[in-house]
């Protein structure tokens, strides 16, 4: 696992440096991928089935790239089933092992389970799948195409901010303080922590960025509630509620959140964060408590057999280490702080992105004696996850953006949020961008569909990988996509209603 780790942070880091250097060489031939200008303009009453296939006449490959998505998508709902098998493939070489007479079998790996259990972490699932992309791009184009177009035409910006963002977010120093603030709220209920975490640490995402606050309430669920052990439904309503909710939480500002951040730029929409706050900022507050207060109602008795599991956890913990963890000086908190402020206002400078984390790795480091071990494998396999997204989403935007050039208002608000659940919320705000004469109320429509969808799939959002990755191992067979699409579906339809309809 280390060596893997090792190989993940080498290609992430490796692959976004060189995207940020620039291209050494334009590739040769036409562009690939071909530009949306670049294709005929469609005739004034052309249907949007005719355009697609006139795409695809133009640029057969179009085909074969979405072909391509569609099985990794389907890949990660069947996720859960190699997990599963795994399990059952382990559990019958243990048994051939102790049958045999082999000594602690259980320390031994099939090597046919470990393959399985790598085809079922959802957080490898687009980074497989783009070894065939590439070896059809080399086919079909030539292999000088298929090395620009992952070098030079892929931004991995955000998956390169995502790794830094997570490392620090999740340090002891920055977890500690988090916690020491949200137990002000909290107090000593459970139901205090569950509504204090899902209802600070979202809105807390629009000034620390989403992927920040997603590891932090992330990390505060699994030890406040899944450590406990609780009910699989609870589990599942708490995580499609926590991606919802960071999803909405992020747009009180124009910088946070990733959908907001490809289109608030002055080339673009100019969203400015009174804007935000204004037409999305106080709905999505309004959203949350709703959608909180909800569960919050339904799980009511939940909350009383987990006070009483609580109660019995804090009372072993106290009786195994009665004097506590030791402090943490406020000099090291500050620090780390700093090291998170200066990876969100850099966070478009990959460079100095990958600097600032090493100098924190070393400052870590150093203050060993404050510090936990570094939380480094999961930030890796995020980051692993999202750049194989970008890939695979960067040759999406032949049929995304005339899917959504031929909606109207309320059409396009459930477009975009059918939209989002497949691919990235910020390549469909990105693409909308891209459409001519879109009108003011078309440019809420799809924002609002896009951050309202953004909890229903674990690729609906950039941060959500995370909190997938932090809260997986508490799902006996991974996190099954069903369960979190039903845990996400009623606050999704809440945020619809509320950014849609009450305007």
């Amino acid at each position: 696992m280390r060596f893997f780790c090792a190989l993940v942070l080498a290609l992430v880091l490796a692959s976004g440096l060189a995207s940020a250097a620039g291209p050494s060489h334009e590739g040769g031939g036409e562009e690939f991928p071909r530009p949306l200008s670049a294709y005929p303009v469609p005739a004034e009453a052309q249907g949007l089935w005719t355009t697609l296939v006139q795409r695809v006449e133009t640029e057969p490959f179009n085909l074969v790239a979405t072909i391509v998505f569609l099985l990794a998508i389907i890949h990660t709902f069947l996720a859960p089933t190699f997990l599963g098998l795994a399990h059952r493939v382990q559990h019958a070489y243990v048994e051939k092992l102790r049958a045999q007479g082999v000594k602690e079998p259980e320390e031994k790996e099939s090597v046919l389970s470990a393959f399985l259990h790598y085809l079922g972490e959802v957080e490898a699932v687009f980074g497989i799948w783009v070894l065939p992309l590439i070896l059809l791009i080399t086919f079909w184009k030539g292999w000088e195409v298929a090395l620009h177009y992952v070098n030079y035409s892929v931004s991995y910006i955000e998956p390169i901010f995502v790794v830094a963002i997570m490392t620090v977010a999740s340090s002891r120093p920055v977890m500690r303080f988090a916690e020491q603030c949200i137990a002000i709220f909290a107090g000593k209920s459970p139901q205090g922590w569950w509504l204090s975490i899902l209802t600070l640490g979202p809105i807390l995402g629009s000034f620390i960025t989403e992927p920040a606050a997603m590891t932090i309430c992330a990390l505060l669920l699994a030890k406040q509630f899944y450590e406990l052990r609780p009910g699989a439904k609870f589990m599942y309503a708490t995580l499609g509620l926590l991606f919802v909710n960071v999803s909405v939480g992020g747009t009180l500002t124009h910088f946070a959140a990733p959908p907001v951040l490809m289109v608030a730029g002055p080339d673009k929409w100019a969203w400015s964060s009174g804007f935000m706050m204004m037409h999305f900022g106080i709905r999505a507050i309004i959203g949350i408590l709703i959608c909180n207060a909800a569960y919050f109602y339904y799980f009511r008795k939940e909350f009383q057999t987990l006070q009483e599991t609580m109660e019995v956890r804090d009372a072993a913990d106290a009786k195994q280490d009665p004097s506590g963890h030791d402090p943490v000086p406020g000099w090291v908190t500050g620090a780390h702080f700093a090291f998170l402020a200066a990876i969100v206002i850099l966070n478009h400078y990959p460079v100095f992105v990958v600097g600032m984390l090493l100098f924190f790795i070393a400052f870590q480091a150093a203050t060993a004696m404050f510090q936990s071990d570094l939380r480094l494998r999961t930030p890796l396999l995020v980051g692993f996850f999202l750049a194989g997204l970008v890939i695979h989403g960067g040759l999406q935007k032949w049929w995304i953006a005339p899917v959504l050039g031929s909606l109207d208002v309320v059409p396009l608000l459930i477009g975009a949020t059918i939209l989002t659940a497949f691919n990235d919320n910020a390549a469909i705000t990105y693409l909308a961008a891209l459409v001519p004469n879109f009108s003011f109320e078309c440019k809420l429509a799809v924002m609002s569909g896009a951050v309202a969808g953004g909890g229903l799939t674990v690729i609906a959002n950039a941060p959500n990988p995370a909190g997938q990755s932090i809260l997986s191992k508490y799902f006996p067979d991974g996190v099954s996509p069903a369960g979190l699409a039903l845990g996400a579906i009623g606050p999704t339809l809440v945020m619809l209603l509320v950014f849609g309809l009450f305007r």
